[in-house]
């Protein structure tokens, strides 16, 4: 068993831990400690038991499978935070997962497969649709955010219209960048996931049926201790000194995305840039053309004022990060120096949140 299954296993114990810290009523840091905690090994079981599930469905459905369920901690989270009338946080977790993707999981990826390979390469026409699917999601946010800046005084139910309209039609283009991904254009994707799929059906055939009852009990897991989480996440914050802001766009995705991001850097190590690359490029692509649109939707049905007016420093951010990471991708080659660069980026956006001050009700 690899130390990383070890450190997972020890890590489930504190479902039951954040569990009984919630009904003895102790401190809610301690809540909030424990519950991210235990989201990071169910995060990555769930990874597992798609992955798993995904071969022997076949590459079609598993990729429809994996396309689904890539982002689901981090959206439950949300939906649970977006009920809790969190939506400021909400809308951090957004950013902070599109820049942490691009510039933390990217940068340590080309870091740390650099060191080991010197220089990696990829598929530089898949860098350059990513690009495009990135640069539509800067658009799709400006929006929203540009006529809520240029117009004082626009009602918030205009914004809400907006932002339907625009997560509609992000929505259907990530259905479209689906359908390019796995059947017209499949074949520009297969590098790397093929060789990887090839092993695991060579070194075993799972139990779909036991991979779908892992995945079942670690979402219903994750749904309880995200509550536990969104919970405890105001005043656990304020105890540590940190912004609802520094919180979302920081803290919540790395607890959702922390076993994904262990992956693309596993890989990266691997010399399988392609397959890294996909993990983190597209898991922020998901999030940009899928998840916040999602919510969008789900805010409406639960009343809550979600929308994709983001504050111009959070545009700011998001779209300096798609502009690095898209020039440093763009050749389909990486180095360590180029993954130092993009972390450095992430570095200073990171220092830029945490002293941000607070407005506009984002404490």
């Amino acid at each position: 068993m690899s130390g990383k299954n070890i450190l997972f296993l020890v890590l489930l114990l504190f479902i039951p831990v954040s569990v009984a810290a919630h009904f003895l009523e102790w401190e809610d840091l301690i809540v909030f400690i424990t519950a991210g905690l235990a989201i990071l090994p169910l995060a990555a079981w769930m990874g597992t038991a798609t992955e798993e599930i995904a071969v022997v469905v076949g590459p079609t459905l598993g990729g429809l499978l994996n396309a689904t369920f890539g982002n689901a901690t981090e959206l439950i989270i949300a939906i649970i935070a977006l009920k809790a009338g969190l939506v400021d946080v909400v809308k951090a977790s957004i950013t902070g997962s599109i820049i942490g993707n691009l510039l933390l999981v990217m940068g340590l990826a080309m870091l740390l497969g650099g060191l080991r390979h010197k220089e990696q390469t990829f598929q530089p026409i898949v860098a350059r649709m990513n690009s495009a699917a990135m640069n539509l999601a800067v658009i799709a946010i400006l929006l929203p955010t540009a006529m809520n800046f240029t117009s004082p005084g626009i009602g918030e139910k205009t914004l809400q219209n907006l932002s339907l309209a625009v997560a509609v039609v992000l929505i259907l283009v990530y259905a479209l960048t689906l359908l390019f991904s796995m059947k017209t254009h499949s074949y520009l994707y297969d590098v790397g996931v093929a060789e990887t799929e090839a092993l695991e059906v060579a070194d075993h055939k799972p139990n779909i049926w036991l991979w779908s009852g892992v995945l079942l009990v670690c979402t219903l897991l994750v749904a309880i201790e995200s509550e536990l989480l969104v919970d405890s996440l105001e005043v656990a914050t304020s105890k540590l000194g940190l912004t609802a802001l520094f919180t979302g766009v920081i803290l919540v995705p790395i607890i959702g995305n922390a076993a994904e991001h262990a992956t693309a850097i596993t890989v990266a190590m691997k010399d399988k840039m392609d397959l890294s690359l996909s993990v983190a490029v597209g898991s922020s692509m998901q999030i940009a053309l899928f998840v916040a649109p999602v919510l969008v939707i789900v805010g409406k049905i639960f009343g809550q004022p979600m929308d994709l007016d983001f504050s111009p420093f959070e545009l700011v951010a998001v779209a300096v990060s798609v502009l690095i990471a898209n020039t440093i991708s763009s050749d389909g080659k990486s180095n360590w120096l180029e993954g130092t660069l993009l972390l450095a980026a992430y570095m200073l956006l990171g220092f830029a949140f945490y002293f941000y001050p607070v407005v506009d009700g984002i404490s």
